[in-house]
């Protein structure tokens, strides 16, 4: 049944009554909808990977954060957030992509995004390789105008092309400010690191107006000085969290396809996702999971639970 224990709202089943084996795969084993209709949220994933410059496989992304969800609950005993007590969320499937034109991948995202968002739907991604966060602002920035960005990752993904190419994982955030898709005020890069092939790897980034956060100074430290500051420079305009699961260390997460040593750690990527609490989000994405460089499932299960600390953050979410 859509809704459980008396709702209105759909409830992740708990595993007191539900074997977590049982039912179809979805993220938290919610019910799965055609549509975005009706929805304040939506879980949506899109399974691609052409655009991936080093090991592929994060199509299969989506699907193991899916598998993983399982043990992700319906309250966050941390924070206190209920989401399901106050947003109708449900998974709304995969966006069917052309795996053998990027381009053509890139439209198929964007109409089906700008019908998610049309309907007043906040969508939050499972990647997929992060060429697909180009599309989805273009969808998103059509409803709200150019909107902040909170991107966590190893990389800046603002190179311009590669191999002749102008849309691959590594350019989709300089395509958005091209075509003026972001508030270069208001974008703040987090946990940025490694080797580059430029003198300057950051001149691009820092000439648009953007905050680069290099990992170097989130080392041994609470980010929660730093997200103080990301909210005032955020304010109360639209806001996008944007997530590569490589931002983290590889030791803890390992199942991705350009890993980058000496990252932030799970407990820093909870003080970044919480401490957006309060802003004006309107999507998330969490990308470049590619599941067979971790046979453990772990970078999976982190993926997961991030998605449900974006969920957790956005507006109207009520707190116990």
């Amino acid at each position: 049944a859509p809704c459980r224990w008396g709702s209105q709202f759909n409830v992740p089943p708990s595993a007191l009554f539900v074997a977590r084996p049982v039912g179809v795969c979805s993220m938290m084993k919610l019910p799965v909808q055609a549509s975005a209709e009706g929805l304040d949220a939506a879980f949506v994933g899109v399974p691609l990977d052409t655009g991936t410059s080093n090991r592929p496989g994060a199509r299969f992304g989506p699907r193991q954060i899916r598998a993983e969800s399982a043990m992700v609950r319906r309250y966050n005993g941390s924070t206190g957030a209920a989401p399901f007590d106050s947003l109708q969320v449900a998974d709304i499937g995969d966006v069917d992509v052309n795996l053998y034109n990027l381009p053509d991948s890139c439209r198929l995202i964007r109409e089906s995004y700008q019908k998610i968002v049309a309907s007043g739907c906040v969508p939050l991604t499972l990647g997929g390789d992060h060429t697909i966060t180009y599309p989805i602002l273009q969808a998103v920035a059509e409803k709200h105008g150019p909107v902040g960005l909170v991107h966590v990752d190893a990389h800046t993904d603002t190179g311009d092309r590669a191999l002749g190419e102008k849309i691959y994982h590594g350019t989709p955030f300089r395509r958005c400010v091209e075509e003026g898709l972001l508030d270069c005020s208001r974008v703040v890069q987090i946990g940025i690191r490694g080797s580059s092939y430029d003198p300057d790897p950051y001149e691009y980034c820092r000439d648009q107006g953007f905050r680069v956060v290099p990992a170097e100074e989130c080392w041994r430290r609470s980010l929660l000085p730093l997200m103080g500051e990301v909210r005032k420079q955020m304010g109360d305009q639209p806001v996008y969290i944007s997530f590569d699961i490589d931002a983290l260390d590889p030791a803890y997460a390992p199942g991705t396809g350009t890993p980058e040593i000496a990252g932030l750690t799970p407990a820093q990527a909870l003080e970044i996702i919480r401490g957006c609490k309060g802003l004006n989000i309107v999507g998330c994405d969490l990308v470049e999971v590619a599941p067979m460089y971790d046979v453990s499932g772990n970078t999976a299960l982190l993926g997961a639970n991030l998605l449900f600390e974006m969920l957790c953050v956005l507006p109207r979410v009520t707190t116990m």
